[in-house]
């Protein structure tokens, strides 16, 4: 028994050593609130090892024979949306065709994006002549299951289409068909059989399933049993990804845990909070939102802070390329979530690339290119000390 109990003490003493003084470069696993990925908590054991099978589809590099392009954007999910941050002007998709809400004009012709890689023997596609067209970075992946978990009512209840408050926001939602794998919840809302989206730059997308199945497809040339449809030839083949692996990416994307703020009890980044407020960005940028029901119990009736309304805005003609999708104008913007925004810097590979294609490379040139609704907003930074200046810019920079 004595021996026994050694090795129990002994062994694990001496791992640790082994560990901890055999690499002279040794790095500290870095805090949660420093990483972007990892699962929300109260996941099952069940769920976890869903999670992993997702994380592992997630990271999967495809090649010609198993269903890469022959057109496509990237090889992987991943290669977009390193470390589950922000993508980069490497990654930045161009979307293209759609000049107003009526419809897209270049079904015909590629759209509604262009698959700008291909393989050895095919040509890569090129905008149409007279094409309007937006670049869309890559946005961060995280906390996607709660948005996801915001119910219609809740987002209704948030837009202002007639700015009856008189604070010069109006949000409205994005009104969008929906394809037939797509299975509304039963209290989604419905308006002339079309429903609120709440995904992409534009929200385009109504659900994590739909936006998924549309990146594999759209991205990859990845075809599935959702959609079947070729983007090179336009003609149904034989889905080149299994069902449940799409699936277990949706399941992760669902799971991934939300960004988590640092800082808070510092007193500049409090200070900066109430500016934050004061300048009304907080109209938008909503500070905290709840979930409804979900069957991933984790996710459910959960409180939150995105700093998102899932709402579109008019943002000016400044940031108006001449492209829409769904009901949106082409001057009207998804509020993109600011959590994790003060760690897409690492992400993008040290520099900012903010705003709907990358174009602004500080906090602060995001700001400023902001006109439509967020005019007034902008005008309140511009007015604002240089010291406020710097502590609202610290506590975006702790999201």
């Amino acid at each position: 028994m004595k021996t026994i109990h050694f090795f129990f003490w002994v062994i694990p003493i001496l791992l640790i050593l082994l560990f901890t003084s055999c690499d002279e470069n040794y790095t500290e696993i870095p805090a949660d609130d420093e990483v972007l990925d990892g699962t929300v908590e109260g996941l099952s054991h069940e769920e976890l090892a869903r999670f992993l099978k997702g994380d592992a589809a997630f990271n999967e590099v495809f090649t010609r024979e198993t269903g890469l392009g022959p057109t496509f954007v990237a090889s992987s999910c991943i290669s977009c949306h390193a470390g589950d941050g922000k993508g980069h002007p490497s990654t930045t998709l161009t979307r293209f065709g759609q000049i107003d809400e009526t419809g897209n004009l270049f079904l015909n012709q590629g759209g509604p994006q262009l698959q700008n890689r291909s393989l050895p023997g095919f040509l890569p596609e090129q905008i149409p002549s007279g094409a309007t067209f937006a670049k869309f970075t890559p946005p961060a992946n995280t906390g996607l299951g709660f948005l996801e978990s915001v119910t219609d009512a809740t987002i209704l209840a948030m837009a202002d289409p007639n700015d009856v408050n008189g604070d010069g926001i109006s949000g409205v939602p994005n009104w969008i068909d929906i394809p037939d794998f797509v299975i509304p919840t039963s209290n989604a809302v419905s308006q002339n059989g079309k429903y609120i989206g709440r995904f992409g730059k534009k929200a385009a997308a109504f659900d994590l399933l739909h936006q998924t199945v549309n990146a594999y497809n759209q991205d990859i040339g990845i075809t599935s049993i959702f959609n079947p449809i070729d983007v090179y030839t336009n003609l149904e083949i034989d889905p080149e990804i299994a069902t449940s692996t799409v699936n277990d990416v949706v399941f992760y994307l669902q799971t991934l845990k939300a960004p988590i703020q640092r800082n808070q009890g510092d007193a500049v980044v409090k200070q900066g909070a109430t500016i934050f407020n004061q300048i009304n960005c907080a109209s938008c940028h909503k500070s905290e939102l709840k979930t409804g029901y979900s069957p991933i119990k984790a996710l459910s009736n959960k409180t939150f802070a995105p700093y998102t309304d899932l709402l579109l805005h008019d943002m000016g003609s400044g940031l108006d390329d001449g492209y829409t999708e769904g009901s949106a104008k082409t001057y009207e913007w998804r509020t993109p979530p600011l959590w994790g925004i003060g760690l897409s810097e690492d992400a993008q590979g040290g520099n900012y690339f903010l705003m709907h294609d990358g174009r602004a490379n500080s906090i602060e040139s995001a700001i400023l290119m902001h006109g439509g609704e967020a005019n007034n907003s902008k005008t309140g930074y511009q007015n604002l000390s240089q010291s406020d200046r710097e502590a609202l810019l610290k506590f975006i920079k702790s999201l």
